[in-house]
């Protein structure tokens, strides 16, 4: 028996997990490291509600989490003990409203064990036949509530993502059991995405619907899903309104929204005149200087026979009809 075995058990009798043909994308929706809004977590909370679901396999929360960190909520009724939070990271098998199938990893975080964890979760999705995963993250940002949300991507092929908006700059971020997660697959060949919604960092304590919705969006997109929205469209609609009476009741609250508004309107023309002006198809890398280098002098080289060929056309001792002489050497003979 491997460590991974130990790490998680499987449900007996499996799930069928596909027809056997073509893999399965698996949505990964750790909680705890970026989950801004409780995006990660209503997204997760949303498709286990919405849709039909069976548990795959169940880690062993014990061996991954410190409950000192994250310390389960225990309730107490009139002096009583009556009840404690329950936690569990589980891998559920899931259909789309096209009868798709598809996986979801979702619970807390590990805070231990990160690498092992990592191998678990590749292992079973080389044994579920996986062939893209898409992991979840919500991170605060100051963008206002009065904009679209936007949903940076990353992934391992950037062809994958082409559609959405990407991270310009090289970046050091902290790590997490979940980017950890995403190199491990990309090392194992399955294709690899990451979502971050942008949640206005005012509200990042709070519910944010918006945030779970413009995420199961993308993943729609990019996991070729079709997922059932609708209810998330309507806790948007209420937190909006309540965004709304605040900061008409508020003065402070609307100058920093506006302020907010001006930063984003002038981001969001920047990055489309730097579209319009780019001269690369979508998804071209720039050249390197050794490439522009051959470029060029494959560039000249054409120019230089370019002009050999012009000068001998034009060349008043060649004869067209014949290619030599002189077509006025007879007539001077003559």
């Amino acid at each position: 028996m491997s460590e991974n075995d130990r790490m998680y058990e499987l449900e007996y009798p499996a799930p069928g997990i596909g027809d056997g043909i073509g893999g399965v994308p698996l949505v990964i929706a750790l909680q705890g490291y970026a989950d801004a809004g409780q995006g990660v977590q209503q997204a997760s909370q949303h498709l286990l509600q919405a849709l039909e679901h069976n548990p795959v396999a169940t880690f062993d929360v014990d061996a991954l989490i410190d409950y000192r960190s994250r310390r389960p909520g225990v309730t107490i009724d009139r002096s009583r003990l009556t009840g404690s939070e329950d936690l569990s990271l589980t891998l559920h098998r899931l259909e789309d409203s096209a009868g798709h199938p598809f996986l979801l990893l979702e619970g807390p975080e590990p805070d231990l064990r990160w690498n092992a964890f990592s191998r678990a979760v590749t292992e079973l999705s080389t044994s579920l036949r996986v062939d893209r995963s898409v992991a979840l993250y919500a991170a605060p940002m100051t963008v206002p509530h009065t904009r679209p949300l936007v949903v940076s991507a990353h992934a391992s092929d950037p062809t994958l993502v082409a559609d959405l908006q990407r991270w310009e700059s090289r970046m050091i971020i902290p790590g997490s059991a979940a980017l950890r997660t995403e190199l491990s697959l990309s090392s194992a060949g399955v294709d690899t995405v990451g979502l971050t919604a942008h949640v206005p960092h005012y509200i990042a304590a709070s519910d944010y619907p918006e945030a779970a919705y413009g995420l199961l969006h993308a993943v729609e997109q990019v996991g070729d899903l079709e997922l059932p929205l609708r209810a998330l469209q309507t806790d948007m609609e209420k937190v909006r309104s309540q965004l709304a009476e605040q900061v008409e009741e508020s003065g402070e609250i609307g100058t920093v929204v506006a302020a907010l508004e001006r930063q984003y309107d002038e981001e969001m023309a920047r990055m489309r005149r730097r579209r319009e002006n780019s001269l690369l198809a979508p998804g071209e890398n720039v050249p390197s200087g050794e490439e522009l280098g051959a470029e060029f002098e494959r560039f000249l080289a054409g120019m230089s026979g370019d002009s050999d060929s012009e000068g001998s056309d034009g060349d008043a001792g060649t004869d067209p009809s014949t290619g030599t002489g002189d077509p006025t050497d007879g007539d001077r003979d003559a």
